[in-house]
C-alpha cells in the first residue's frame, strides 16, 4: 500500500480498517449467537479472511471443496464438501454462515434448500455477498478469471483465492427469490457502500471510488448501486412444522389409497 492511499485512508475513511466489511458482518453475526448453538460456515475456506467466531458458539463447522479448509483454523471441525451437498444431518445447526460464496455458485437454488434442510427450526442463514450491480461485479462479469487473478494481485490478493463467478444470487431480487423457494422467510436485507477496497491501487482511483461511494449512499434510490449485501434468513418454525404436517398427511393419503385399491381387488375374486 503505497502513502499516498495511507494519507487518504485517515482524511476520508478515518474510521475504516482492513477487511471492514467482514468485521461488520462479525458484529451481524455475533448478535444472534450463544455458547450452546452450533453453527456451520459454508464454504469456509483455508480460513485466510475467515470468521473468527470460536469461543462465541458450542461448535463451529466449516464445509468446503478446498481441502485447505481441513487446515482451517477458526473451526471445531472441518469437511471438504460441496455446498450442494451438505454432509451434515437434518435440522442440525442454529446458524449457517456463508461469506463470499453465492457469487461462485452454479446452482444457488441448491445450495440454499441445503441451508434450510441442515438448519433447525427457527435457525438463521446468514449471507455476505457482493451485490452484482456494483461496478466491480458488473467489471468481473465482463472479465475473464485470468484477468480477476492479475487485478487481486495488484491488490496484494492471493491468486489461489480467486475463483470464477457467476452472480446468479447477488441482486435483491434474486436473493428473496431464492429464499422464498427454499421456505425461508427474510429477517433483514442490507445493501452497503463503504470505503472503495477495489480502487485503492491508485489515488485518481481512489478518488473516484470515494466519488461513487459519495453517491450511492446519499440517498435510499441508489441503494442497489451500493457494494455489499448483508443477509439474515431464518427457518420459521410455523412453516417448517407446517410443511412437516402436509408431508405426513400427504402420506397417509397414498397408503389409504393404496389399501382402498387393494380391498377393492380383493373383493372382486370373491364376487
Amino acid at each position: 500500500m503505497s502513502k499516498t492511499t495511507k494519507i487518504l485512508d485517515r482524511y476520508l475513511y478515518p474510521d475504516y480498517q482492513d477487511n471492514w466489511d467482514i468485521h461488520l458482518f462479525e458484529e451481524r453475526i455475533s448478535k444472534y449467537l450463544n455458547p450452546e448453538c452450533t453453527v456451520l460456515d459454508l464454504g469456509a475456506g483455508a480460513g485466510k479472511t475467515s470468521l473468527n467466531i470460536r469461543g462465541q458458539a458450542s461448535l463451529v463447522c466449516g464445509v468446503d471443496l478446498d481441502e485447505r479448509v481441513l487446515q482451517n483454523p477458526y473451526l471445531d471441525e472441518a469437511k471438504i464438501a460441496p455446498a450442494e451437498s451438505i454432509p451434515y444431518a437434518d435440522n442440525y445447526f442454529d446458524v449457517v454462515i456463508c461469506m463470499h460464496v453465492l457469487e461462485h455458485l452454479r446452482n444457488p437454488e441448491i445450495v440454499f434448500k441445503e441451508a434450510y434442510r441442515v438448519l433447525k427450526p427457527d435457525g438463521l442463514f446468514l449471507i455476505k455477498t457482493p451485490n452484482k450491480f456494483h461496478y466491480a461485479p458488473f467489471l468481473g462479469r465482463a472479465t475473464p478469471t485470468r484477468f480477476h487473478k492479475f487485478y487481486n494481485k495488484i491488490r496484494h490478493r492471493d491468486e489461489d483465492d480467486t475463483f470464477p463467478t457467476y452472480y446468479k444470487a447477488n441482486s435483491e431480487k434474486q436473493i428473496k427469490r431464492l429464499a422464498n423457494s427454499a421456505g425461508f422467510s427474510i429477517k433483514s436485507l442490507e445493501i452497503i457502500e463503504g470505503r472503495p477496497e477495489y480502487l485503492r491501487i491508485t489515488w485518481p482511483t481512489y478518488l473516484l471510488g470515494t466519488l461513487y461511494e459519495r453517491i450511492v449512499n446519499s440517498t435510499s434510490l441508489m441503494r442497489h448501486f451500493r457494494a455489499v449485501m448483508l443477509v439474515c434468513l431464518y427457518k420459521d418454525k410455523r412453516t417448517h412444522f407446517a410443511e412437516q404436517s402436509a408431508q405426513q398427511k400427504s402420506k397417509i393419503g397414498g397408503i389409504s389409497q393404496c389399501v382402498v385399491s387393494v380391498d377393492t381387488r380383493d373383493y372382486s375374486r370373491m364376487v
